[in-house]
C-alpha cells in the first residue's frame, strides 16, 4: 500500500514639451515595473494577521470541499457520511470562494495548542451498502480531502531526492490536500485488487514557532496530514481499540479498512506538535515552492527570442524600407516614378475608409481593452502580494470587480473608435459593448452551472450569487460603460491624415499565401508561441489543483505578449498595405486575436495528454471554461494588435505628402 505522506486632453492642445514629459514619465514607470518583476517573483504579503495561541488553547480544524482532478466537481465534506459535530456551521465565504465551490464548515476534531493526542476515537459509524458504495465511488475518482487550520490548508509532504545534475539537497514539496482513500492492488500487501480502502485514521502534524521577545504564545506555521487505513477492532468491555493506543501508534502495516458492503468504521486521529524555525510570514513558502524555476526562465528566454526577432523585423521595416518609401514619396522629382511602382502610398485614398460592421469592431476593441485593463491591474496586485493564497477567493473576486470597474475603459474606447469610423448610433454601440461579451460569458457559465447542479456538486453557484453577479453587471458595469462612452463620444473626432476617395479602389489579386485566412492564422502563431510554456503551468494550476504563485514571471511574459501582438500586427499590416490591400481594419484585430484559437486547441491537447476525465460532464465543463478563457484571450490580443496598427497607419500616412 503506498504511504501517503505527509492562487480633453487633445494632443493638439498640448505643447511638445508636455508630451515629451509625459512620455518620459511613462518610460520611467515601465522601467520600474520591469525591475520589480524578478525580485517579486517569490515575494509574499500575508493575507491575514497572525494569531498567537497559548498552551492548551483550542484550535479549530475546519473542513472544506472534496476535490478531484478526474471530475472537477467539488463536493461538501458532509455530503459523505463522516463524523459530524452537534451543529454544522458554515463559514461566510466571499464571492470568489463561492465561485470556486468552497464550502468551509466546522468539524468535531478537538485540537489544543501543544497538547498531543494518540489514537483518539472521533466516532463510530455504521454504513449500509449504499453509503459504502458512495465512499468507494469517490475513492475511485481520486477525491482529495481539504482541511484548514489557522487559515493553512492541509497538505501532503512529498520528499524529492536530489538528482545527479542538481545540488545535493532534499526538497520537501507540499501537495494540496490528502487522498480520501486508495484502491487495492496485488502489489500492495494486505489488500485485494480492485477493492477501495478508506483512510479512517489521520495523523495531524502541526508545526509552531515561538519568539518570546516578539510575541507571547506560539504561531502555527505548518499543517501536515498523514492518512492511514486501519481496520480497527474494539478492545472489549473496557472500551477503546485493540488496534492502536497511546503506546502503540498506527502504522501502515496494519490491515486496511475496506469500503465494500455494510460495515462499521471507527474514525480516529493523532495530533503531533513539532517546533519549526520557519517564521509566520514565511509559512506559505513550502506550498509555493517552485521546483521548476529554470523552466520559467526558459519560457521568458523563448518569449524574448520571439520579441527580438519581431523587433528586428520591425526595425528593418521602419528604418530602412519605410524610411526609403517616405523619402521617395516625398521627393518631388520622383513622384511620377513612385506612382508607377506602386506600394502602400497608392491606397492613401482608401486606407481610412470605414470597414464593414464598424459598430461590431468598436465593440470588440472596447471589450478587449476592458479585459486588458483587468488583466494588467490584477497581475500588478498579485505581484505585490495582495492576492496571496492565504486570501482564498481573492483572485476570482478581484477579476470580477476589476472587469466591472474597467467598463468605463470599454465604453470610452468603443465610443472614440466608433466616432472615428463616422458612426452615429453611439447609444446602441455602447449597449452592445456593455452586454455582448458579458452576456455570452454569462449564458455559457449559466448553462455549465446547470450541469453542475445536476451532479449535486458544491461547485454549483447558488441563485443568490447569480443575482449578485447580475447586480454587478447591470447596476455597476453597464452604467460605467455608458459613462465612458459619454466622455469618449464628446471628445473631438480622430481625423485621418488623408482624405478618402469617393470611389473605392479595386484591390489587386494576391497569391494564396497573402489571403486573409492564411495570414491571420500565421499572425497568431507568434503571440501564442511567446506564452505557451507559461500556459502549461497555468493550466496545471487550474485543472490539476497545483499552486501557482510566480506572478513575477507571469507579468514579464504578459508584457512580452503585448509587445509581440503589437509588432506582429504592424508587420502583417505593412505587408498587406504594400500589396495595395486597404482592408486592414478587421485583419489587424484578427491577426493577433487568432492566438485565442491556438490557446483553445492547445487546451484540448493538454486535456488529452495530461488529464484523465471519468465523467462526460467533466469534459463538458473543461471545454466550456476553456472556451470562455480563449474568447477572452482573443478579445485581449485582438485589441492590442488593432490599436498598434491604428497608430501605425496614422503615423505613416501622416508622414507622407499627398497632393
Amino acid at each position: 500500500r503506498p504511504q501517503q505522506g505527509v492562487e480633453d486632453f487633445s494632443p493638439s492642445t498640448r505643447s511638445l514639451a508636455q508630451r515629451r514629459g509625459l512620455l518620459r514619465m511613462l518610460l520611467r514607470t515601465s522601467s520600474a515595473l520591469l525591475l520589480l518583476v524578478v525580485p517579486t517573483a517569490a515575494f509574499y504579503l500575508p493575507g491575514v494577521a497572525p494569531i498567537d495561541y497559548r498552551d492548551g488553547e483550542s484550535i479549530d480544524l475546519k473542513v472544506n470541499k472534496l476535490t478531484s482532478t478526474k471530475t472537477h466537481l467539488p463536493y461538501e465534506w458532509y455530503d459523505l457520511p463522516f463524523c459530524r459535530p452537534a451543529e454544522v456551521v458554515y463559514k461566510g465565504e466571499n464571492l470568489g470562494e463561492v465561485m470556486r465551490g468552497d464550502r468551509i464548515q466546522n468539524s468535531p476534531y478537538t485540537i489544543k495548542m501543544n497538547v498531543e493526542v494518540s489514537c483518539q476515537l472521533l466516532c463510530k459509524q455504521s454504513y449500509d451498502a449504499e453509503q459504502a458504495a458512495l465512499f468507494a465511488t469517490k475513492i475511485g475518482e481520486d477525491y482529495r480531502v481539504n482541511w484548514i487550520v489557522d487559515n493553512l490548508p492541509a497538505a501532503t509532504r512529498v520528499v524529492e531526492p536530489a538528482l545527479g545534475s542538481s545540488p545535493s539537497r532534499i526538497i520537501t514539496i507540499y501537495e494540496r490536500g490528502f487522498p480520501l482513500g486508495f484502491r487495492g492492488a496485488e502489489s500492495i500487501p494486505g489488500t485485494s485488487a480492485g477493492v477501495n480502502y478508506v483512510y479512517n485514521h489521520h495523523r495531524i502534524v502541526l508545526k509552531y514557532h515561538t519568539e518570546p521577545d516578539a510575541f507571547e504564545g506560539a504561531r502555527i506555521v505548518g499543517f501536515e496530514v498523514e492518512p492511514f487505513s486501519v481496520q480497527h477492532e474494539p478492545a472489549g468491555a473496557g472500551g477503546g481499540l485493540s488496534t492502536c493506543s497511546g503506546a502503540r501508534p498506527v502504522t501502515h502495516s496494519a490491515p486496511p479498512q475496506p469500503v465494500s458492503g455494510p460495515q462499521t468504521v471507527y474514525w480516529t486521529y493523532d495530533v503531533r506538535w513539532e517546533y519549526s524555525e520557519v517564521k509566520w510570514a514565511s509559512r506559505w513558502d513550502v506550498y509555493l515552492y517552485a521546483t521548476d524555476e529554470q523552466i520559467h526562465w526558459f519560457s521568458i528566454v523563448n518569449s524574448l527570442m520571439i520579441v527580438l526577432f519581431l523587433t528586428g523585423l520591425l526595425a528593418m521595416i521602419m528604418l530602412r524600407t519605410l524610411h526609403r518609401d517616405l523619402r521617395r514619396y516625398n521627393d518631388a522629382e520622383a513622384k511620377e516614378e513612385a506612382a508607377e511602382e506602386g506600394g502602400w502610398k497608392l491606397v492613401h485614398g482608401d486606407v481610412f475608409r470605414p470597414p464593414q460592421r464598424p459598430a461590431l469592431l468598436s465593440v470588440y476593441v472596447g471589450t478587449g481593452v476592458q479585459v486588458l485593463g483587468m488583466s494588467v491591474v490584477t497581475m500588478c496586485f498579485a505581484v505585490a502580494g495582495f492576492l496571496s493564497p492565504a486570501n482564498r477567493g481573492a483572485l476570482m473576486t478581484a477579476l470580477l470587480l476589476l472587469f466591472t470597474a474597467m467598463g468605463v475603459l470599454a465604453g470610452f474606447v468603443s465610443a472614440r473608435l466608433y466616432k472615428a469610423l463616422s458612426g452615429s448610433d453611439w447609444r446602441m454601440t455602447t449597449l452592445k459593448t456593455a452586454v455582448m461579451f458579458p452576456g455570452i460569458i454569462f449564458i455559457v457559465f449559466f448553462s455549465l452551472n446547470m450541469f453542475i447542479w445536476g451532479q449535486k456538486s458544491s461547485g454549483a453557484v447558488p441563485f443568490g450569487t447569480f443575482f449578485a453577479l447580475l447586480a454587478l453587471w447591470f447596476g455597476i458595469s453597464v452604467p460605467l460603460v455608458y459613462l465612458g462612452a459619454f466622455f469618449g463620444y464628446r471628445r473631438p473626432k480622430i481625423e485621418p491624415p488623408t482624405k478618402t476617395n469617393m470611389i473605392p479602389r479595386t484591390v489587386p489579386e494576391h497569391a494564396w499565401y497573402t489571403q486573409p485566412v492564411f495570414s491571420v492564422l500565421i499572425g497568431g502563431l507568434l503571440p501564442f508561441g511567446a506564452v505557451f510554456i507559461e500556459l502549461f503551468f497555468i493550466l496545471s494550476s487550474i485543472w490539476l489543483h497545483q499552486y501557482y504563485y510566480v506572478f513575477g514571471f507571469l507579468l514579464l511574459v504578459f508584457l512580452i505578449l503585448i509587445i509581440t501582438c503589437a509588432e506582429i500586427s504592424i508587420v502583417m499590416c505593412y505587408f498587406q498595405l504594400c500589396a495595395e490591400d486597404y482592408h486592414w481594419w478587421w485583419r489587424a484585430f484578427l491577426t493577433s486575436g487568432s492566438s485565442g484559437l491556438y490557446l483553445f486547441v492547445y487546451s484540448i491537447v493538454y486535456m488529452s495528454t495530461k488529464m484523465v476525465m471519468t465523467r462526460g460532464v467533466s469534459i463538458l465543463l473543461y471545454v466550456g471554461y476553456m472556451l470562455i478563457a480563449s474568447y477572452s484571450f482573443f478579445m485581449l490580443t485582438g485589441a492590442v494588435g488593432f490599436l498598434a496598427c491604428f497608430l501605425f497607419v496614422h503615423a505613416i500616412y501622416g508622414a507622407v505628402k499627398v497632393e
